[in-house]
């Protein structure tokens, strides 16, 4: 008889408390459904605010843009050696000592009897002057004829280049009057998929690089030729893919 009291005792006992313990877990689901939207509501706005922020380049101001189109390119009044240029040293009347050298990495080059001399930022009459001071104390009145027979550097550093969609991305020599259509033109064209009123020219402009809006569209197929703008050593055209 106590036996059959104490189990109904713990059956009542355990009904009183079992609405309390789904209602628990209830309200803990309920804050977890919660959770997982507030979650889910987050990572929509964050795709949004993404998506929007890709939407379109973001190009330079008015100002920026009118002064980096002003620039023009720099007429190179006297060459200055660099890091890739060849050279030939020739000293009058010492065919042994002529040579022709590479200017190393470090802006420097090898000379017989001299060793090594610092080339990169001179011009070839200073560097013919450096080495003929060199080569006082083993040759009376030396005379070096310094040429270059090679400009890497310059033609490393006076190159304009074009990427995204084209058919042929590119690192061109610069030419003086060459404009945004040439270099187009040179990388084969547009390819199937270039979003052509989105194209930006990069140039730089002092301490900042100023992004100019191009609209190859309008150059290649309307012909109005308004952003079909000149270029200068160093300028980077891109042109963007469509979204489809």
């Amino acid at each position: 008889m106590r036996t059959a009291q104490s189990v109904m005792h713990f059956t009542e006992k355990a009904r009183v408390h079992l609405p309390e313990s789904r209602s628990g877990q209830n309200g803990q689901s309920r804050l977890r459904r919660c959770s997982v939207r507030r979650l889910g509501v987050g990572l929509l706005a964050l795709v949004l605010l993404l998506m929007a922020g890709c939407s379109g380049t973001p190009y330079s101001s008015q100002n920026r843009i009118q002064k980096a189109l002003e620039r023009e390119s720099e007429p190179v009044e006297q060459y200055r050696i660099g890091p890739s240029d060849t050279l030939r040293i020739v000293v009058w009347r010492n065919e042994d000592l002529s040579v022709q050298v590479p200017v190393r990495p470090d802006g420097r080059i090898s000379v017989p009897l001299v060793g090594d001399v610092s080339a990169s930022g001179e011009t070839p009459e200073d560097l013919a002057g450096k080495i003929e001071q060199g080569l006082d104390p083993y040759i009376r009145q030396p005379e070096v004829s310094v040429i270059v027979t090679q400009m890497g550097s310059h033609e490393f550093s006076h190159r304009v280049r074009v990427t995204g969609a084209v058919r042929q991305p590119t690192s061109q020599p610069y030419r003086e009057g060459m404009t945004i259509m040439d270099v187009v033109l040179g990388a084969g064209g547009l390819n199937e998929f270039a979003n052509a009123d989105s194209a930006t020219l990069y140039r730089q402009l002092e301490d900042e690089v100023v992004a100019i809006p191009v609209d190859l569209d309008a150059i290649l197929n309307d012909g109005d030729i308004r952003t079909n703008h000149r270029l200068i050593p160093g300028d980077i055209i891109t042109i963007p893919e469509r979204r489809f």
